[in-house]
C-alpha cells in the first residue's frame, strides 16, 4: 500500500511539472508570432528571396548572350541590304540585275541584340510611289485652297517677254528662266524673241516648258558688243509688245531676260499692278574672267565707304516716309569708268543700263490701240521710238509709276550677265 501511494505521488508530480513547462512555451510562441520584429524579419527574408530570383534570371540571360553571340552577329551581317562585292566584272552582261522590292522584310528574324537591348529591324522605310504622289496631290490641293482664300481673287495672266539668241550659254540661261516660269501658279504666256531669226535650237528648249509660248524671230543678228546688244534687246522687247498689241493679249507684261534670276514672290507681287509698276533689281556686277579685277575690288579701291549704300547695288524705285515715289535708285558706274567690258567676251566687269527693263511691269492694255479706262498719262505706242532707254519712255508722267515690293525695299529679282567667248561651244563637239 505504501508502494502504491509513492507511485501515485510520483505521477502527480510529473503531470504538474509537464503542465508548468508547457504553459510558458505556448505563451512565448504566441508572443513571438505577434511581435513586430518577427514580422519584419519574415518580410526581409521574402524580399531577399525575390532579389535572388531576379539576379539569377538576369545572370542566365547573360550566359545565354555570351554563348550565342557569334551566331547573332552573323545574322546581323547577313541581313544588310547591300550585297558584298565578290568580284569585279568588266562585262555589263555579267552583272546581276536585281530590282529592290518595296516594303520587303530584310530577314525572317526581326531582332538583333546589340549591347543590352534588342533592336528591331523594320521593313523598307520608303513608302510606295503611289502614296508619295497622293501626298503631293493633297499638299497641292491645300495650297490651291489657301491661294483661293488668302491670295489674289482674280489673278491676271502673266505675259513674259524674253529676248535671246543662240550662243554658248543659251541653254543654261534659258532653262533657268523656263523652270522659274513652270513654278508660277498663274497662267503664263511666254513670248521669246530670238535675234537672227527663229531657230530649232531655241524652239527645242522652250517646247519643254509645257506652258503657252510665242516664238518670234527677229531678223537682225546680235552684235558682239554690250552696247549694241543692249540696243538690239530694246528693239526685240518692243517687237514683243507689238505682238501683244496685235493679238490684244490681256494680262501683266514683265520683262524676264534669259540670264536673270527671279524670286517666286515677284509673280505674286506683280498681280497688284493696276497699270504700270516697278520693282527693285539687285545688280550682280562681276568680272568676266580671272584676268580682270572683280567689281568688289574696284569698289573698294575707287569708292569711299558709304553706309547709305547697300552691299549689293540695287536699281528700283525710291520712296519717302509716306511710301510715295520720289525718285530712282540707279547703278553707280563711275568707279568702273574705262574698266568695264566693251565686247561680250571681254574679261572685265559687265555694267547694266541706268534702269533695266527687268525692273518694270505693265498692264498689257497700255499698249492696246483701244482700251477701256486707258489713262491719259500713257503715250501712244505707235509714236514710241525704237531707241528708248527704259519703259519709262512709254509714259508722259513717270510719277504715276506704282512702286512694288514694299515700295522698293524688297529685291525680287537679280540682274546678272555671264557669257562665254564668242568662239566657244557648249556642249563641246
Amino acid at each position: 500500500m505504501k508502494l502504491s501511494m509513492l507511485q501515485q505521488s510520483y505521477m502527480n508530480r510529473r503531470s504538474a511539472s509537464f503542465r508548468a513547462s508547457s504553459a510558458p512555451l505556448d505563451s512565448s510562441t504566441d508572443s513571438t508570432i505577434k511581435s513586430p520584429a518577427a514580422i519584419f524579419w519574415v518580410l526581409l527574408h521574402g524580399l531577399c528571396c525575390l532579389i535572388s530570383l531576379v539576379l539569377g534570371f538576369r545572370f542566365s540571360r547573360l550566359v545565354f548572350f555570351f554563348i550565342f553571340s557569334t551566331s547573332t552577329t552573323t545574322t546581323l551581317y547577313m541581313t544588310t541590304p547591300f550585297p558584298p562585292l565578290a568580284k569585279t566584272s568588266t562585262n555589263i552582261n555579267d552583272l546581276p540585275l536585281e530590282i529592290p522590292v518595296i516594303n520587303r522584310t530584310l530577314s525572317s528574324s526581326s531582332r538583333v541584340v546589340v549591347g543590352r537591348h534588342g533592336i528591331r529591324i523594320r521593313p523598307w522605310p520608303h513608302p510606295r510611289p503611289s502614296e508619295v504622289m497622293k501626298a503631293h496631290q493633297i499638299i497641292e490641293s491645300v495650297q490651291r485652297e489657301q491661294r483661293i482664300q488668302s491670295g489674289v481673287k482674280s489673278p491676271m495672266t502673266v505675259i513674259v517677254v524674253t529676248p535671246t539668241y543662240v550662243r554658248t550659254f543659251q541653254t543654261l540661261h534659258l532653262t533657268g528662266v523656263m523652270h522659274s516660269l513652270m513654278l508660277v501658279p498663274y497662267q503664263v504666256v511666254w513670248i521669246v524673241v530670238e535675234a537672227g531669226g527663229a531657230t530649232n535650237e531655241t524652239a527645242s528648249i522652250i517646247s519643254k516648258s509645257g506652258i503657252k509660248t510665242l516664238h518670234i524671230g527677229f531678223a537682225q543678228k546680235m552684235p558682239n558688243s554690250w552696247e549694241g546688244r543692249h540696243r538690239l534687246e530694246t528693239k526685240m522687247r518692243l517687237r514683243a509688245l507689238r505682238a501683244v498689241r496685235e493679238k490684244m493679249m490681256d494680262g501683266i507684261v514683265m520683262f524676264a531676260d534669259d540670264s536673270n534670276m527671279h524670286s517666286m514672290e515677284l509673280f505674286d507681287e506683280i498681280q497688284n499692278v493696276k497699270w504700270f509698276g516697278a520693282v527693285s533689281v539687285g545688280i550682280l556686277a562681276h568680272s568676266g574672267g580671272g584676268g580682270g579685277e572683280s567689281s568688289s575690288a574696284v569698289a573698294e579701291k575707287d569708292v569711299e565707304p558709304n553706309l547709305s549704300n547697300p552691299a549689293m547695288p540695287v536699281q528700283g524705285p525710291a520712296c519717302n516716309a509716306s511710301n510715295k515715289l520720289v525718285g530712282w535708285h540707279t547703278f553707280n558706274s563711275l568707279p568702273y569708268e574705262g574698266k568695264s567690258a566693251v565686247y561680250i567676251d571681254d574679261r572685265a566687269t559687265v555694267l547694266p543700263r541706268n534702269l533695266e527693263w527687268a525692273g518694270f511691269v505693265l498692264n498689257s492694255r497700255l499698249v492696246w490701240k483701244e482700251a477701256r479706262d486707258k489713262p491719259e498719262w500713257v503715250k501712244d505706242f505707235d509714236l514710241v521710238a525704237e531707241n528708248i532707254e527704259s519703259p519709262l519712255a512709254l509714259l508722259k508722267d513717270p510719277s504715276m509709276v506704282e512702286p512694288l515690293g514694299s515700295c522698293g525695299r524688297q529685291v525680287l529679282l537679280w540682274w546678272l550677265r555671264v557669257e562665254a567667248r564668242a568662239d566657244s561651244k557648249f556642249p563641246p563637239g
